[in-house]
């Protein structure tokens, strides 16, 4: 049986990974080829990603694959988080370092867009949660700062596209990544002009969109020869890591919802159509661009970035493993504290859990006196979060949900899945861990002909990976409310 061998390159707010995708027949096996760190870089008082020494792991791990693993991957692709993007000048030089979303200069632009552009007709207009750091509001931050770079700034591309850049000398701009920057029609490859032109954003800066699923270049000579690898295929995938993740979702039929578990619980379900109006307004849900022509209408949820700044503030005493944060967890009396993951204070602060603490104490819960209680407030409140955003979908789309994925690196957690299980009164599946990487290699496979379409790519996760069922427990005072908060 012939192998068919695909790297994907898959970036995290904290951490990057290269993966072999080796598929034979209907089954598809991984190998983590590469993992490396990635966090912000703050440099006079604002954060920024290094792109640079991004691009340099990713071509390092693309010499480990040819050299060290003595695989040739037929093609590569490349998925990163959203909004943020890298500006280009006349020559195609990357002006500067991306700003990264968490950075502060955003923190009154959305009411002083809303200005210009009521609240409403934005939302209408894009389909899109409104959230201070979207593309959008980043812009328009650098317009009304009158930022320098702008000026000279001849294209803007997003992370995913940037590195596709760097590899294949093409400057694309790929559907399901642009789709979170707020400034797509929903659902289409279309940008609002009007809109953005009222936010005084030149047009031109916005490049062409393309469907994931194609070959946008090769590599370029340099890198062939800094890495080993023949000329091979630069693909567009789901450029949006949870774009590839939820097309690895290993379902068979439309009724399921699914939790993208990371630095951010993404939570949702895939229509085939977006869903705007009034309500979806009202509750502050997104329409992003899914693969084949899917729409995933989500709600971004604060996931386990709650956990990991908790986790770098103890370090500076102990460094938790992650079992050990769970163990003590379990320790800790369930439900006492719980706060809303999505307050605006836990975006970025200087000390997580100090901010946790005065969070549940304005709200008279008293103090968390131990990280043990910490940490399961954490968890407590996640799980609500879960059920009330549930709930919420519910009102919107009358699609069955009889069950949930909780797909990603947070799918480990035994102790959330069996949570959010109990709050949602549904059964919990978790896998594929690596969904974001699964789903970028299939999207590859696809472009190059191995697979012909979603059903097909999902099918093959089903035959690849097993996963573990969570089943609801009763609601009880050990397991919380089942309604949320």
């Amino acid at each position: 049986m012939p192998k068919h061998h695909y790297l994907a390159f898959d970036l995290g707010a904290s951490s990057g990974r290269a993966i072999l995708g080796t598929l034979a027949g209907s089954k598809l096996q991984l190998t983590e080829i590469h993992r490396f760190a990635n966090q912000m870089q703050r440099v006079n008082g604002h954060y920024f990603w290094n792109i640079f020494s991004l691009f340099q792991e990713l071509k390092k791990g693309l010499a480990i694959c040819v050299k060290d693993f003595g695989i040739q991957p037929e093609s590569v692709a490349v998925d990163t988080w959203g909004v943020d993007f890298v500006q280009l000048d006349a020559n195609g030089m990357i002006l500067s370092l991306p700003y990264a979303y968490r950075d502060s200069r955003t923190d009154t632009a959305m009411d002083e867009l809303f200005k210009l552009i009521p609240r409403e007709e934005l939302y209408r207009q894009t389909g899109i949660q409104l959230m201070q750091f979207n593309s959008l509001f980043q812009l328009f931050a650098m317009v009304k700062e009158q930022n320098p770079l702008l000026a000279v700034t001849r294209q803007i591309l997003f992370m995913p596209d940037a590195l596709n850049y760097l590899f294949s000398g093409a400057a694309r701009t790929e559907f399901t990544i642009a789709s979170t920057s707020q400034m797509l029609v929903p659902g289409a490859c279309k940008w609002q002009k009007e809109l953005i032109a009222k936010a005084g954003i030149p047009i031109d800066l916005l490049g062409e969109i393309i469907r994931p699923g194609q070959v946008i270049g090769q590599l370029q000579a340099d890198v062939v020869a800094e890495t080993g690898s023949r000329p091979i295929p630069v693909v567009a995938v789901g450029g949006h890591d949870t774009a590839s993740a939820i097309a690895s979702v290993p379902a068979d039929d439309k009724n399921f919802a699914y939790i993208s578990s990371g630095t951010w619980s993404i939570f949702g379900i895939e229509v085939s159509q977006p869903i705007v109006s009034e309500k979806s307004m009202e509750l502050n849900f997104t329409n992003e661009g899914g693969v084949e022509g899917t729409t995933r209408l989500l709600k971004n949820i604060m996931g386990m970035w709650l956990i990991q700044e908790c986790r770098r503030i103890w370090a500076r005493e102990y460094e938790y493993s992650w079992p050990e944060m769970v163990d003590l967890a379990q320790t800790a009396e369930p439900f006492k504290f719980v706060i809303d993951p999505d307050d605006s204070r836990f975006l970025n602060p200087e000390n997580m859990p100090e901010t946790i603490v005065a969070y549940c104490q304005e709200n008279g819960q008293g103090r968390p006196q131990s990280h043990a209680e910490i940490i399961r407030c954490i968890y407590d409140s996640l799980a609500l979060k879960y059920r009330k955003t549930l709930d919420e979908i519910r009102q919107l789309s009358d699609q069955q949900i009889d069950r949930i994925y909780m797909i990603g690196g947070g799918c480990n957690n035994d102790f959330l899945n069996q949570l959010t299980a109990d709050a949602c009164q549904l059964p919990v599946y978790a896998g594929p861990t690596e969904a974001t990487a699964t789903g970028n290699i299939m999207m590859q496979a696809k472009a190059l002909g191995q697979v012909a379409s979603l059903t097909e790519i999902r099918q093959v996760v089903r035959n690849s990976f097993q996963l573990k069922e969570f089943t609801p427990r009763k609601p009880d005072a050990n397991i919380g409310p089942a309604s949320g908060r």
